[in-house]
């Protein structure tokens, strides 16, 4: 199956993922993700980014970025994911392929949706059983929110965080919701409304990402008269 296509535009808000290979482990204690987040501050002083959420997870990563640039997440991913590999080896005496491979982005419309899947998130730890409360985990946004000086820095959202925000964070998600984020994660579709997933896939020529899934109902011969 072809690559779906990655069109990246500046000003924009995007979901980003990347999973280690064959779903390995990547981080395997408090060190490894507080060298990963040692990297990112990095990557920020050679081309800033703006985070607007983040989740470290043993196995992969989740952030919520608004490149300024066109070019600005390649560019920065680039460097973080091949200078991590390159830590990580030396480590552990390790060769081969450490992460997935390409990163998977979505793009994300700036209202509800955008907060729904920064929520999404931030309460990836807690979904996963690792934590009580999402604000416990220590290598996610919704603990830096809190803390001074936050190992990361995050940048406000475009869509303000309601005064609940921590609140809301834990409470579950629908099954509704998840499965349209997870739809997202998997097939890089924009995440938003319908007219405006429509816009995003007709300018940014993201067809094979909206397309409905599984192959294509026969047609029946209809005899012609």
């Amino acid at each position: 199956m072809p690559r779906t296509a990655r069109a990246i535009v500046g000003g924009n808000c995007y979901h980003l993922m990347n999973r280690g290979n064959q779903k390995a482990e990547i981080f395997h204690d408090a060190r490894d993700y507080d060298q990963f987040l040692a990297l990112i501050c990095r990557a920020q002083e050679r081309l800033a980014l703006p985070i607007l959420a983040a989740c470290l997870m043993p196995n992969h990563i989740h952030l919520v970025v608004r490149p300024i640039a066109d070019s600005d997440l390649s560019r920065w991913t680039h460097w973080l994911f091949t200078t991590h590999v390159r830590w990580y080896h030396a480590k552990y005496a390790t060769t081969g392929r450490l992460w997935q491979g390409r990163f998977k982005a979505f793009a994300v419309q700036e209202d509800h949706h955008l907060l729904t899947v920064m929520r999404y998130v931030e309460r990836n730890a807690l979904r996963a059983n690792l934590v009580e409360h999402a604000e416990d985990w220590r290598w996610g946004s919704l603990a830096w929110r809190r803390t001074h000086p936050a190992p990361v820095g995050v940048t406000s959202s475009p869509v303000p965080l309601p005064s609940y925000w921590r609140h809301y964070v834990n409470e579950p998600q629908s099954a509704v919701e998840l499965a349209a984020i997870r739809t997202c994660v998997q097939r890089q579709r924009p995440f938003g409304s319908e007219d405006w997933v429509a816009e995003q896939g007709e300018q940014l020529d993201l067809a094979p990402s909206l397309a409905a899934i599984g192959r294509p109902r026969r047609s029946r011969c209809v005899p012609v008269c």
